[in-house]
């Protein structure tokens, strides 16, 4: 009887296992999209315009960067003003960034180093605009007058025109009501607004703020022009490959010998990038040096 049961229940455990469902093996799954694993390098430029035009100015550059050098992918990080830049670039936000030369040396001196330039040094000079009607004849007649200018950081729209003044009869500090509104285009727009009695800028977003108001070349007009100076550097962190480093200044020194570059480039007015290294800057630290003792005090390198 009891080997009567124990055959009854294997023939059970049988009639079970043949009516389970057939299980199908694992299989594995391959995609065929690779994984993300693109590096994103974080590119920071000065306060050469507001945020919205920087962007409309320098992202195709980013953009181009990025389509030419494989798992790799710029973007572009704006300020919304000199002091904002200037602590986001000496705390080495940025892997790539684009600071004016006062900037440039003092990135060095935070352990960034120079690889190209913006070319064109000519138009590296500050300029000082004046409404066409006004009174202003030379430069002793801005004496207890407001003048505006970007940021006193500001190398060839504030530094640059302050010493040009200075140098040519009036005291800027003692003189002057000198107003530190932000940005170029503000600056610009507070001897338009009669603000201020004259306005500090440089000849790029000047020109490219009068293409875009017509009213104020009509209304306004450069007056005096300082002497110029190199222009703004591109420099580097230490952390990013050599090899990237290399294949981004090739691109952007040759970017003025094809039909896309040139377009990259016209909105910002220039017409070429350029090698360079810590070394270019020497004259920087010159000028500086004339200026702090000249002019006024710079607070270090932030």
């Amino acid at each position: 009887m009891l080997r009567s049961i124990h055959l009854f229940l294997l023939f059970g455990l049988f009639l079970t296992a043949c009516n389970k469902p057939e299980t199908t093996p694992y299989q594995p799954t391959f995609s065929s999209t690779p994984p993300d694993t693109e590096t994103v390098y974080l590119f920071g430029v000065h306060p050469l315009h507001n945020p919205q035009y920087l962007y409309k100015v320098f992202g195709p550059l980013m953009d181009y960067l990025s389509e030419q050098i494989a798992g790799v992918r710029f973007k572009l990080e704006a300020s919304r003003n000199y002091a904002a830049y200037d602590k986001k670039l000496y705390a080495h936000k940025f892997h790539f960034s684009l600071p004016n030369p006062y900037q440039t040396i003092n990135a060095v001196d935070k352990g960034y180093r120079v690889f190209a330039k913006m070319g064109d040094d000519n138009n590296f000079r500050g300029i000082i605009l004046v409404r066409r009607d006004s009174d202003i004849r030379q430069v002793s007649d801005l004496s207890g007058k407001a003048v505006s200018y970007p940021a006193p950081t500001a190398l060839a729209a504030t530094m640059m025109p302050q010493y040009y003044l200075q140098t040519h009869g009036v005291d800027v500090m003692q003189e002057l009501d000198n107003r530190y509104v932000g940005s170029q285009e503000s600056s610009v727009m507070n001897v338009y607004l009669k603000q201020t009695a004259a306005a500090a800028t440089w000849p790029p977003p000047w020109l490219a703020l009068a293409k875009q108001r017509p009213e104020l070349k009509k209304e306004l007009k450069v007056i005096w022009e300082t002497e110029p100076l190199i222009n703004n550097g591109l420099v580097v962190s230490p952390d990013v490959p050599v090899t990237i480093v290399q294949q981004v200044h090739d691109l952007l020194i040759n970017l003025h010998t094809h039909q896309q570059g040139r377009e990259i480039l016209e909105p910002m007015e220039l017409s070429r990038f350029e090698s360079a290294n810590d070394d270019s800057y020497r004259v920087v630290r010159d000028f500086i040096d004339n200026f702090a003792r000249q002019v006024r005090p710079l607070n270090g390198t932030g």
